[in-house]
């Protein structure tokens, strides 16, 4: 059995509404580890297991790392989790509560993911947050599990941060014979680097990462998602963290499931209707989830931003 379960596909009144359009909500905050990392991480992380590695070793700024803890932990194989000094304390909690061992090292992503690379010996498996094919492999299930509903949407809006749910989500469409399907990709201002990516036709780096979507602070997409970006039907979108974080406050009070910003920037731009979604009216939305952020802390950016 995998270690990611199927997830509920459900039609949301509330958004449809909203936007006169039939929205569906692929539930992937439901997933045990509470984001889709789940999907592609375990796939990885029980492959690498059959070659015979004995010991995970991730970098995380939050979600990847608590998948890996999770998937070792039902395998019964140690973890080692290396994440950024910006990285909250739930986050770390979450991290341990998993039974794994958490080191913090680096000011960013970038310094801890170097660190983690330090660490390893020739029996440890790396477990990349974003830029692996089995990741991508593990992911693409979502798409699976939509097309087994008989549901072919018009067009998907997925959140955005190094690229490997879109470059999961490319994947099912593919091998489902979905390969022409609209994707609209969403990020927060502060951590764009996909729409900045396709704007300049360049997989550039952005100089800094801000604001709230912390799980969504790649300077730089991996190059399967600008690749693909670039040779399929992709709108990018970017929105506030004043509109992710209403959306997070929002979503709780419609579907009673607690998200984090780097989810609410997808649901932002169905909440605020954008102009994006006009030519479609079957619109399948990935709440892929994150539990790195608290109902109090939700409620205390709603009041800040």
């Amino acid at each position: 059995m995998p270690l990611h379960i199927n997830t509920p596909l459900l039609e949301s009144l509330p958004l449809s509404a909203i936007t006169r359009k039939h929205i569906w909500l692929k539930m992937d905050a439901l997933q045990p580890s509470g984001s889709f990392k789940i999907r592609g991480v375990g796939l990885a992380c029980e492959e690498y297991a059959r070659q015979g590695k004995t010991r995970f070793v991730s970098s995380s700024g939050g979600n990847a790392g608590i998948a890996v803890a999770y998937a070792g932990r039902k395998l019964g194989l140690p973890v080692v989790v290396v994440v950024p000094e910006s990285t909250s304390e739930r986050a770390c909690a979450l991290i341990r509560e998993q039974q794994a061992t958490l080191v913090v090292q680096g000011a960013t992503w970038a310094e801890a993911n170097t660190h983690a690379l330090s660490l390893l010996n020739d029996s440890d498996a790396f477990i990349h947050p974003f830029d692996d094919p089995l990741l991508w492999q593990g992911h693409a299930s979502i798409i699976d599990e939509v097309a087994a509903e008989a549901m072919r949407p018009d067009a998907i809006v997925l959140s955005v941060g190094g690229g490997g749910l879109f470059a999961g989500v490319m994947e099912g469409l593919q091998r489902n014979g979905w390969a022409d399907m609209p994707v609209i990709t969403v990020e927060t201002d502060g951590t764009a680097s996909l729409a900045r990516a396709v704007e300049q036709r360049d997989r550039v780096t952005l100089p800094t990462i801000t604001g709230v979507a912390t799980s969504l602070g790649a300077k730089q997409v991996c190059e399967q998602a600008f690749s693909l970006a670039m040779s399929h039907p992709v709108s990018p979108a970017v929105v506030t963290d004043r509109q992710a974080v209403q959306a997070c406050r929002r979503f709780i009070d419609d579907h009673r499931v607690l998200i984090e910003p780097a989810c609410g920037a997808s649901l932002a731009l169905v909440y605020e209707a954008s102009h994006l979604l006009n030519d479609y009216e079957n619109i399948l939305v990935i709440v892929c989830g994150g539990v790195t952020a608290s109902v109090e802390q939700v409620m205390s950016w709603t009041e800040t931003h």
